[in-house]
């Protein structure tokens, strides 16, 4: 009989995210729907904690329940933790990134209209 190896930390964290999510206001939620911005808070997030792996026979079937994994159960949990931090960190990236393409005030004498008379 074969064994495999199963990464628990993927699929867990990627459950605590989309429910996570669904706590937010709408404004997040859809912001977080596009893939970049999806895909930055989950390398934020499995960047930072320990993964946790488990051997099964092939034969078995696997299914993950996240919130009964050590570190998931509670809302104050490390992972959850991380999840909303990296969430604000990516929306004040986003704001900055809008802020510093705002083009700074133009000096009247370098308007068209300037030029002409």
């Amino acid at each position: 009989m074969s064994k495999t190896i199963v990464n628990l930390t993927l699929p867990a964290v990627i459950g605590a995210i989309e429910d996570t999510l669904k706590t937010y206001p709408h404004l997040y939620q859809q912001t977080f729907s596009m893939p970049q911005p999806h895909q930055e808070l989950f390398v934020y997030v499995i960047s930072r904690v320990s993964n946790c792996y488990v051997v099964i026979d092939d034969s078995q079937q696997l299914s993950i329940n996240f919130k009964s994994l050590p570190g998931f159960c509670e809302e104050t949990s490390p992972i959850l933790a991380l999840i909303h931090e990296g969430i604000e960190k990516i929306i004040k990236k986003a704001a900055q990134q809008t802020t510093d393409q705002i083009p700074e005030g133009v000096d009247p004498e370098f308007a068209p209209s300037y030029w002409f008379g």
